[in-house]
């Protein structure tokens, strides 16, 4: 679920990545403030991308700071943090758990339990905060566990659930705003789930774990068709996510969040991409 919604560095300005930066190291404050130490290891670059969205579309106001941390010990580091700070940093939380729960779920794994048990008093606290949200959230992350045991082929379903997860994570406020996050929430929810589907094939056809563009792939019987096929439902969820974003009336970091849009969520496709053509030619 994670690492997918991040810039392109390459694209950017020297300012604007720092600047982008700052934002990142406020939410690794926000988290170490709420959570402390293990709340901060959660920490990602996914979620800085919904605060600079939502504190550009609010216009919120901007605290600029600046502090040594443990990773940066020598030179203090600039940080800015708005109100959807803290909103970011529970939300980065409660996708944490779920995420641990993932990996506990297909692989068993010791990290991920001793991860669980740490965060699940710090999800509780973030349930507690939004209940009807993080209610609805759980019942979407319960439906698409029942989808994956189900063997369901179908690759809208379980991935129309995470869009509806990160719709409501998108979908800070109930104001004239709340369907296009909803829908731009919506389509990228949907493109990180099956883009996480098409990193892990590979992967799960040896451990026979769950994964609908695997079976897609299957049902095809043609490689090269399958990689048009994949190409062009993940293109097509972000075309739709941008068509959303580029109607909200952003001005504040827009080249940014473009660059996060457009060319950023690309990077670890195209990695991977490489990684597996190369393997494949080997």
């Amino acid at each position: 679920m994670f690492g997918y919604v991040i810039v392109n560095k390459p694209e950017l300005r020297f300012r604007e990545f720092d600047c982008y930066q700052s934002w990142y190291c406020g939410l690794c404050r926000a988290l170490k403030e709420r959570y402390g130490v293990s709340g901060q290891l959660t920490l990602s670059y996914d979620m800085t991308f919904l605060i600079l969205l939502l504190t550009g579309l609010y216009e919120s106001e901007t605290a600029v700071g600046k502090d040594r941390c443990i990773a940066h010990p020598f030179a203090p580091r600039m940080n800015r943090r708005s109100a959807f700070t803290d909103y970011a940093a529970d939300m980065n939380i409660l996708l944490s758990w779920y995420k641990r729960a993932d990996d506990w779920q297909d692989e068993h794994s010791p990290a991920s339990r001793v991860s669980m048990a740490f965060l699940r008093g710090k999800r509780d606290a973030v349930s507690a905060k939004y209940l009807q949200k993080v209610g609805r959230i759980g019942a979407l992350m319960e439906k698409i566990g029942c989808y994956e045991k189900a063997g369901e082929p179908n690759p809208d379903l379980a991935s129309g659930c995470f869009g509806e997860i990160m719709a409501e994570i998108f979908a800070c406020r109930q104001d004239e705003w709340e369907d296009c996050l909803r829908r731009m929430g919506f389509f990228l929810g949907k493109f990180i789930y099956l883009m996480d589907a098409w990193e892990d094939m590979d992967r799960d056809a040896q451990t026979g774990n769950y994964n609908v563009l695997l079976m897609k792939k299957r049902e095809m019987a043609d490689g090269e068709a399958f990689a048009a096929y994949a190409d062009g439902v993940l293109r097509m969820m972000m075309a739709e996510c941008s068509r959303a974003f580029e109607t909200l009336p952003i001005l504040e970091n827009i080249e940014i969040l473009r660059n996060i849009l457009y060319s950023g969520v690309w990077c670890r496709y195209e990695a991977a991409r490489r990684k597996k053509e190369k393997k494949k030619d080997a």
